[in-house]
């Protein structure tokens, strides 16, 4: 292709070819990367699914409380492919969390977020809260019984912050209750925020080209027989796992697209009629699971955002010289027991508070906050790890868990 004569002339004055040759096609990537990894492109994947269909739904609503509602069924029901895009948008935005929240946890596994990639794990902690932000002002949109409650219940917890609480309620309201101001402000925040994400998603990808992936055995590149192109190696085996996605998506979309929403949310907004049980979209009970562990209004508030604040802090609470978990005993057993608790959070989340939910909600609260803040300190000072490949290469010839049972039969620690 540049052989050819006018692309040669357009990419000398503005070099695209260049670019998706060297930084797309050939862009050396160490050579053991595993199916975990395929996550960061699937959620790049479906951030712009999310984009397009949340366009397309944007033409047709109605961003006003006596219409809301009833524009979401007119999209369902007479608009051509309404409820595809529909069922695509809001599966989507779980499928998103999913890949998301898979992601993280690799990157909590295999290490991704130390030196010298804090500025890589803090840009994704950053896109995390952008993504909640813009769920939970897209979950009010249908304006159905569940999308009024939870945005209030929700923006509630703002007024237990000290002297500027209120103001802040009030201001996100536009008044003195949840109304036709809220809704247009959650729209247009909803429809703004997804292109803020593009950007720092960017500047994600900016500091991720600057230093490389990180790999599953956590070493650093030691010469070129560490790495392959990008192309075709690993956009065959993303293009598998983005196959497999979209069988599961699909499943999703077109056999139970309501299998992840709320039926009270198909009812219309009633400001006279509270929910018997109300709870958030189920990729935020385990923070809201944290946030009713509490007793206090301002501690669960408190405890909810540091729930998100200690991923900040992980990169220097963790100091260990070793990435991976692979090569961790401690941290692996540590890591598995954090995906068991924030699963029991989850769950906890989607009960009553009341009688054993309240005190195993505490119980799980007090280990997710320990894990960070007490047991992965303790264990990057006093674990052994296993003794590390000395390059990529030999470790994929030897085999990860060969080269760690040959360690530990030569004494080696």
């Amino acid at each position: 292709m540049r052989k050819n004569a006018i692309v040669r002339w357009i990419d000398h004055r503005l070099p695209v070819v260049n670019f998706i040759e060297k930084d797309l096609i050939g862009y050396p990537e160490p050579k053991n990367l595993n199916y975990w990894w395929n996550f960061g492109s699937l959620a790049g994947i479906v951030l712009v699914v999310m984009i397009l269909s949340g366009l397309f739904l944007s033409m047709h609503y109605t961003a006003h409380i006596d219409h809301a509602f009833n524009s979401v069924e007119s999209i369902m029901r007479d608009v051509n492919g309404g409820w595809l895009i529909r069922y695509i948008h809001m599966n989507g935005a779980s499928l998103f969390f999913v890949v998301v929240y898979i992601h993280i946890f690799r990157g909590l596994y295999y290490g991704s977020y130390k030196s010298p990639r804090e500025l890589l794990w803090m840009l994704g902690v950053v896109i995390l809260l952008l993504m909640m932000a813009t769920a939970f002002m897209g979950y009010v949109l249908p304006w159905g019984q569940m999308s009024f409650w939870g945005a209030t219940v929700i923006t509630n917890l703002f007024s237990a912050i000290p002297v500027v609480g209120p103001d802040i309620v009030t201001w996100l309201w536009g008044g003195f209750a949840v109304g036709n101001p809220t809704l247009n402000r959650f729209f247009s925040l909803h429809f703004l925020l997804p292109f803020v994400i593009v950007a720092v998603v960017l500047l994600h990808i900016v500091a991720l080209r600057i230093h490389g992936s990180n790999n599953p055995v956590g070493i650093d590149i030691k010469n070129d027989s560490d790495f392959i192109p990008f192309h075709p190696y690993y956009t065959v085996k993303d293009l598998f796992g983005l196959g497999i996605f979209a069988m599961v998506f699909a499943g999703l979309v077109f056999f139970s697209p309501n299998l992840l929403g709320h039926p009270d949310n198909y009812i219309p907004a009633n400001p006279l009629a509270t929910p018997p049980h109300i709870v958030p979209e189920w990729y935020f009970l385990p923070f809201y699971a944290i946030l009713r562990s509490i007793p206090s209004k301002l501690g669960g508030v408190l405890a909810m955002g540091s729930a998100i604040f200690v991923l900040f802090l992980l990169p220097w609470l963790d100091r260990s010289k070793v990435r991976s978990a692979t090569f961790r005993p401690i941290t692996k057993i540590l890591f598995w027991l954090l995906v068991v608790d924030v699963l029991i959070l989850g769950y906890l989340g989607g009960k009553p508070p009341e009688g054993w939910y309240v005190i195993f909600g505490r119980i799980a609260t007090g280990w997710y906050f320990l894990h960070f803040l007490l047991f992965i300190p303790l264990a990057s000072w006093f674990e052994t790890p296993h003794a590390l490949p000395t390059s990529i290469n030999l470790s994929i010839k030897e085999g990860t868990a060969t080269a760690i049972a040959s360690a530990k039969k030569k004494g080696v620690r």
